[in-house]
């Protein structure tokens, strides 16, 4: 295999061209595939989202039901201590223990009046959990079925595509070898800055192509000679002449047809 060095201008414009002809055709591939991998993403946290939220509002239903048993327990406990004060009552002998027990009767009515009203708080507390549990619920079972949709949609489309797009890729790599490093570099930052992801355009009716401004016809000689990169001054793109670019298109279409 000869060295990089040691390839012709020609040839480092056809390894380009080849190599911007595979990459372009990937990128059609994944066009293909349109938002649909970061719809899944999206669709896949927010039913991660759901899910956490639901397992957080049933821990706040059980604690509220354990709650509500405590302050049941509690209530209990302060009857058993009313009925306690009530028969020692009965058996004091000056007011000053009738009055000190009154006070601790007293004091526990208000600590079950305070148990009840906090064990209504609870209660509606978890209607309105147990509301927003069925809405994240109903929701996270939408979510979980349109993600069921968008990935076999998904799958059905890198079934139909996965083969070609391996065998591109590792064909793009070939061919990204037999290209120096700087040029590499240069390719692939032009294709970077660029929408349509073309680095290489052909030279057809005097101007490259996806650009109005006139190549003059001396550079336009230089070009069909193939003895320099020449680069439009406008886009930055290498140019190519089109009987370059016809004979490597006739040649890739082979190569893609083998996937």
């Amino acid at each position: 295999m000869a060295k990089k060095s040691e390839f012709s201008v020609e040839d480092k414009l056809r390894a380009l061209y080849d190599l911007q002809l595979i990459d372009s055709r990937i990128d059609k591939i994944r066009s293909v595939q349109g938002e649909l991998p970061l719809e899944v993403e999206d669709l896949e946290d927010e039913v991660s989202g759901l899910e956490f939220r639901i397992s957080k509002i049933d821990e706040e239903l059980k604690q509220c039901s354990y709650d509500i048993k405590a302050k049941g327990l509690a209530t209990d406990d302060s009857k058993t201590m009313i009925k306690k004060y009530n028969d020692q009552q009965k058996n004091v002998r000056n007011n000053r223990a009738f009055e000190s027990l009154s006070k601790e009767i007293e004091f526990q009515e208000l600590e079950i009046e305070l148990y009840a009203k906090q064990i209504r708080e609870l209660h509606a507390q978890i209607e309105l959990k147990n509301q927003t549990f069925e809405e994240n619920k109903s929701k996270l079972n939408e979510r979980k079925e349109h993600l069921k949709h968008k990935k076999n949609e998904l799958g059905a489309i890198l079934k139909e595509t996965e083969k070609e797009e391996t065998g591109l890729l590792k064909k793009s790599k070939d061919y990204e070898s037999k290209i120096d490093e700087s040029l590499l570099i240069s390719y692939k930052k032009i294709r970077s800055s660029v929408k349509n992801g073309l680095a290489i355009v052909t030279v057809e009716r005097g101007a490259s192509v996806g650009s109005f401004f006139t190549i003059p016809p001396q550079v336009q000689l230089d070009i069909a000679s193939r003895k320099k990169l020449i680069t439009d001054e406008h886009s930055g793109r290498i140019l190519v002449d089109k009987n370059l670019a016809d004979e490597e298109n006739e040649k890739m279409q082979k190569l893609f047809t083998s996937f």
